[in-house]
């Protein structure tokens, strides 16, 4: 977890993962956008599949996802073809992913930001940071066995 300088503003909330993925961005990317693809690539375990939405992200979709017992609202909110897509949910959370070419593959970033989210204090006293850290661990070695 990381703090602003500037006063006033909020500290931010961020988990992140990171491992290097023997392909190229543009395949994760692919993978990445699209919704389709979610549920083999989820750590949580409570992904289930796409309820509606695009086959394909771009800036500002929408996709709604069917978890286990429920269903979210999703929409892109930062999007750079091979290098970055972030989706934020109603709860105003984001998971966020970066793509870096390095030797050897693609260095993937996956982080999970509740910096806007208002019961910030709460989702930490809940575990879910932890339980996020885990579940991108599980997602990264999801992700890694598929180009092996």
């Amino acid at each position: 977890m990381s703090t602003s300088t500037r006063p006033g503003m909020p500290t931010a909330a961020l988990v992140g993962r990171h491992a290097v993925i023997a392909t190229t961005p543009s395949v994760i990317f692919t993978l990445l956008a699209a919704p389709g693809e979610h549920a083999g690539l989820d750590g949580t375990g409570e992904v289930r599949g796409v309820v509606e939405g695009p086959e394909r992200l771009g800036p500002g979709s929408v996709f709604r996802m069917r978890m286990k017992g429920y269903t979210t609202t999703n929409t892109v909110v930062e999007f750079e073809p091979d290098a970055l897509i972030a989706w934020r949910h109603r709860g105003r959370h984001v998971w966020r992913w970066r793509l870096r070419a390095v030797p050897g593959g693609t260095e993937v970033t996956e982080t999970f930001d509740y910096t806007a989210k208002r019961a910030r204090r709460l989702v930490e006293l809940t575990g879910v940071p932890k339980r996020a850290g885990t579940a991108m661990d599980r997602t990264l070695t999801a992700l890694r066995a598929r180009f092996v």
